[in-house]
């Protein structure tokens, strides 16, 4: 049976300096800029018009992007879905979807014409279409920032009733971090902020706070296992005992959102990489900032337990 780092025995606690510089440079300038520059929304969260229209040969995406694009519709989101002669048009016109009626109407009535002089009157056939208004879009905001505090709060109760309070505020900060460093990955790609990307960030909560839990079950285990061993040991033990499956687990992980990121098209590629930067920025925190964070607690705020006397003991 194959067995990677087995024997693994780095002393990861002592990069810590250099992990808070490297958070610093990557997500200090970011939480300056989004105020500024903010991100690029979606007509989800912005208002806009879709389209689905069914072409009797497939078109080319590049001559119905440009033919859109000189229409005055701006940078609209065109993609085929099912078979290559369906394709989704995605529009952003805020004068024109002020008004959610008028605007479907006038948008997509303008699409319409712009694709016949294009392609021809008799080349395609429009399916369904709808509109979005900058309402709806205000409260997909609204719900995605609730799920994530609610989110939140739910792991810090559990880890709080798992293990105990110290572990879960290291695991919560240590997940802010990666929240706050995927936000800035989207505003520094400019990726758009669609309702797939907000699952991917939800996703990436997720694996983050699971990855981080692994270890701390292994720091829970040693601290029963070895009384007598100075927490920063304990911690850089019960990291490299858990390194074989972090890296497994990253790594599969990691080739199957290659594949999405590669062969998944347009719509899907932003989804996978807030996914893939997640991976590695949550594999990160939970070595790099989790650990030095409870290390960091525990010389605050002492362990009072007499059955745990490393912890006392224990320096950075």
């Amino acid at each position: 049976m194959l067995r990677i780092l087995h024997n693994a025995s780095w002393d990861f606690l002592k990069q810590w300096k250099l992990s808070v510089i490297t958070v610093a440079v990557f997500v200090i300038p970011a939480v300056i800029l989004i105020p500024i520059r903010g991100f690029n929304y979606s007509i989800e969260f912005t208002g806009g018009t879709q389209m689905e229209l069914t072409f009797r040969e497939a078109p080319a995406i590049a001559d119905v992007r440009a033919a859109i694009s000189g229409a005055g519709l701006g940078d609209a989101e065109i993609f085929t879905y099912g078979a290559p002669t369906e394709i989704v048009i995605r529009a952003q016109e805020s004068q024109q979807v002020a008004q959610l009626e008028a605007g479907a109407e006038t948008v997509s009535q303008q699409i319409e014409r712009t694709l016949q002089a294009r392609f021809g009157g008799e080349s395609f056939v429009i399916g369904r279409t709808a509109a979005v208004s900058p309402r709806v879009g205000s409260e997909l905001r609204s719900q995605a920032v609730i799920a994530t505090l609610i989110a939140f709060a739910l792991t810090l109760v559990y880890l709080a009733w798992r293990f105990e309070w110290r572990f879960g505020v290291a695991a919560i900060i240590a997940t802010l971090h990666d929240l706050a460093a995927s936000l800035a990955f989207m505003m520094y790609m400019d990726l758009e902020i669609s309702i797939f990307v907000v699952g991917a960030v939800l996703t990436v909560i997720g694996y983050s706070m699971n990855d981080t839990v692994v270890v701390f079950d292994r720091v829970r285990e040693n601290l029963k296992a070895h009384r007598k061993m100075p927490l920063y040991e304990l911690l850089n033990r019960s990291v490299n005992e858990t390194l074989p499956r972090t890296v497994m687990t990253g790594t599969t992980t990691l080739a199957t959102l290659l594949a999405l990121l590669i062969f998944g098209g347009s719509v899907i590629r932003p989804f996978a990489w807030v996914l893939l930067f997640g991976i590695l920025v949550g594999t990160f925190s939970s070595i790099y900032i989790a650990s030095p964070l409870l290390l960091w607690i525990e010389s605050k705020w002492p362990h009072r337990n007499e059955a745990a006397p490393q912890t006392r003991a224990a320096k950075a």
